[in-house]
């Protein structure tokens, strides 16, 4: 005799939860990443469920999330562009029907258009506003009125409807409630990276929201073979006041993969950076602070080094990729932001650096197996038995603060300056790990990343006189990048 066995579950719905009212701001975070990680094996199957709502969401006794009722998931070929026959797709309906709850549904599902993956992640957008809010976040009279509300509105800001829900939560709903599905979150797992420490975090590591990041930078001494372990990797714009500590994130990045470097352009609002996506080479990319939008650039091989005031950039060419000791067989090069082929400068050159008054740059240039620092190109200020990293010219541009590491291929170090008269100073004991470094808009202070013991680096500062203080400390690593003149902090979130 045929049966059927299924699993036994206890407990009620998401739906009969909700009736309750919105959930603590910690559950939206946990369950969603429960979620996450079962549409990731759904996802990798080619499964797309077509119909998440909270009455297909059910919490067991044991707080666990089940995904229910994949009665209309359509089986997606990626590999083919042929429309396979109905034996082969037992679970999808004629093709172009409108399945599934309106509320909740794409807006290309509801339009009847081909969907994958992503559809699934707006429906889990309106999901969690709806676990944070207790509201649904397209709502109408009819199921008409709910259509054109998913078609062409926003709904309120989570914020607004509920004040305690961090911005930075505010802003992972929004993204995966974009209209176009090129905007949103581009996988789910994207989605449960971003949502993995609001999950597990303390109350003050709401802070800290952006923990799956980039590769470890640890080299090892003495061996031939540079060894880095490889994750992902995301920009995040921040405001820190000084005297507060509770800075504002906003998520610039949404993909997997290696951040090297970023600057702000002079503008202040457009980010430059240079990553490797999904196991692609690096490239160099652009985007605006306000938008998770991005454009590369159509220079390839190339390693961000500065940007000037005049929109020039300084680049490494044919350098080595994969750690942040980029000083090897590196030939320097300048290239105009708006586009141009880059114009040779200087071979053997690891970093550089714009001076703000003059145009001209500062490098670290080596020379018989030794770093030195130069500026204008040729006088040397410094030099290092080890090698010079991360230099950065004051906004007045009378002084370049640097990072000197004592022995060759390794993070260890400390911060030091030097004006242009060669006059040296240390401002920081030396450091287990240390990586990124910029000036404070005043210039009265030298902000970096570093830690004494551990991977993790804190954003930390110096004066001149080489009083120190943290500044931030937050669950995963750091790497600072960059710092407007507006006093934004542009940081890279790293872990293993």
């Amino acid at each position: 005799m045929p049966f059927i066995v299924s699993e036994l579950l206890e407990g009620k719905t998401l739906r009969e939860r909700l009736a309750a009212g919105p959930l603590s701001v910690r559950d939206p975070a946990n369950f969603g990443l429960q979620i996450a990680e079962g549409l990731i094996a759904a996802h990798d199957k080619h499964i797309v469920h077509r119909d998440l709502k909270p009455e297909n969401l059910f919490i067991t006794k044991q707080n666990l999330i089940k995904i229910l009722d994949f009665g209309i998931a359509k089986l997606v070929h990626p590999e083919s562009t042929k429309t396979p026959s109905i034996e082969v797709l037992t679970t999808q309906t004629r093709a172009g029907s409108v399945l599934g709850t309106v509320a909740y549904m794409s807006p290309e599902q509801l339009r009847g258009k081909t969907i994958d993956g992503r559809s699934d992640i707006f429906s889990m957008g309106a999901i969690l506003y709806e676990m944070l809010t207790g509201i649904r976040a397209f709502r109408g009279e009819t199921d008409v009125d709910t259509i054109t509300a998913v078609l062409r509105e926003t709904p309120p800001e989570v914020t607004r409807e509920r004040a305690s829900v961090p911005k930075a939560f505010e802003q992972i709903v929004n993204h995966c409630l974009e209209k176009e599905p090129e905007h949103r979150f581009q996988s789910v797992r994207d989605l449960a990276f971003a949502l993995q420490t609001l999950s597990a975090g303390s109350d003050r590591g709401w802070r800290g929201l952006w923990t799956a990041g980039f590769p470890l930078k640890k080299l090892v001494l003495g061996t031939l073979a540079v060894a880095a372990l490889f994750g992902s990797g995301w920009l995040v714009s921040t405001w820190i006041h000084l005297g507060t500590s509770s800075p504002e994130y906003h998520r610039l990045t949404f993909e997997e993969g290696t951040v090297y470097g970023a600057r702000f352009a002079p503008d202040g609002r457009n980010v430059i950076y240079e990553a490797s996506w999904n196991g692609n080479p690096p490239r160099l990319f652009s985007t605006v602070s306000s938008s998770p939008q991005t454009q590369q650039l159509e220079i390839s091989d190339a390693h961000l080094l500065a940007l000037s005031k005049s929109n020039q950039m300084a680049l490494q060419l044919h350098g080595l990729h994969g750690s942040f000791l980029d000083y090897t067989g590196g030939t320097l090069a300048q290239a105009p932001l708006a586009g141009g082929s880059p114009r040779e400068v200087l071979e053997d050159v690891s970093w550089a650096d714009w001076d703000p008054t003059s145009n001209e740059l500062a490098v670290a240039h080596n020379v018989d197996g030794r770093s030195r620092l130069e500026f204008p190109i040729g006088k040397v200020l410094y030099e290092s038995s080890g090698s010079i990293t991360n230099i950065r010219f004051s906004p007045s541009g009378d002084k370049l603060a640097f990072m000197d590491h004592p022995v060759l291929w390794d993070d260890r170090g400390m911060v030091r300056t030097v004006d242009r008269s060669g006059n040296l100073r240390t401002v920081s004991p030396e450091w287990e790990s240390e990586a990124g470094l910029a000036w404070s808009p005043n210039g009265n202070e030298v902000w970096f990343t570093a830690i004494d013991a551990g991977y993790n680096r804190k954003l930390m500062a110096a004066t001149l006189a080489g009083r120190m203080r943290q500044i931030l400390n937050a669950p995963e690593g750091l790497n600072l990048q960059d710092i407007s003149a507006d006093g934004r902090v542009l940081v890279s979130s790293e872990s293993q």
